[in-house]
């Protein structure tokens, strides 16, 4: 009998394992224009994020919501262009960032309004600058190389603290997660029944079978240690060097 794992039931995007959508104020993203400059007029709660939202209003009359920054507040400036100093909350191509600055919200393509380092406290460093491409070091040490003409907001998300809260009671926690459509809990495999993962039954808690598996298995299959992925990181960092 098949055993259908946690795995496959949330990579099918059912409505289950979906976050709830009157949890998202709105999409956060870069304004149409390249060049102007807006006022925070306030900043929101987005249950659905671990950042909260700062809603801007520009000087064409359009109101956009961006990702609020470390140490915004009501009524600051934003600036959004090429010739924007580097000031936090500022909006800048990559190729106008010098080197050592925190970066985040940041565009994978151009004008696809960001991408990548959306997380509350989280930050990317500018560690080089090519031809045509920015060199950046992500939260989770990887090294990218992106487009230049890549836009990206100075400074650092806003609500880095959020985890350091105490959340005292279990319900909370699983609420709180259900909003991030994340798991608030997890079960070893070998401590569940045969039925429902490889690695469950038995007369005493052993995996039974070999934990390693290819990284190429399908999501059924692909549970307990995947080794080769260890490997393929240290050679990718060997052909950078």
């Amino acid at each position: 009998m098949g055993r259908r794992l946690i795995t496959q039931r949330r990579g099918k995007g059912s409505s289950t394992y979906q976050s709830p959508s009157h949890r998202h104020l709105a999409k956060p993203g870069y304004p149409k224009s390249q060049d102007t400059e807006g006022e925070v007029v306030d900043i929101h709660h987005a249950p659905g994020r671990t950042a909260p939202l700062a809603e801007v209003e520009f000087e064409n009359g359009e109101t956009s919501f961006v990702i609020a920054n470390h140490g915004l507040w009501v009524g600051e400036k934003i600036e959004i262009g090429p010739d924007s100093g580097i000031e936090k909350g500022n909006v800048l191509p990559l190729s106008h960032v010098p080197v050592g600055t925190f970066v985040y919200n940041i565009e994978m393509e151009p004008l696809d309004g960001g991408k990548l380092v959306k997380s509350a406290g989280t930050s990317a460093t500018v560690i080089a600058q090519e031809r045509r491409k920015t060199v950046l070091r992500l939260p989770s040490d990887n090294i990218k190389r992106l487009d230049n003409r890549c836009r990206a907001t100075i400074g650092i998300v806003a609500g880095g603290g959020h985890t350091e809260q105490p959340i005292a009671k279990a319900g909370k926690k699983a609420k709180g997660f259900r909003s991030k459509a994340k798991r608030p809990l997890k079960v070893r495999g070998i401590a569940m029944n045969a039925v429902d993962h490889p690695h469950g039954g038995g007369d005493h808690q052993h995996v039974g079978v070999p934990s390693t598996v290819s990284s190429n298995a399908p999501p059924g299959r692909k549970v307990g240690r995947l080794s080769s992925k260890k490997k393929k990181k240290d050679k990718e960092k060997k052909e950078e060097r």
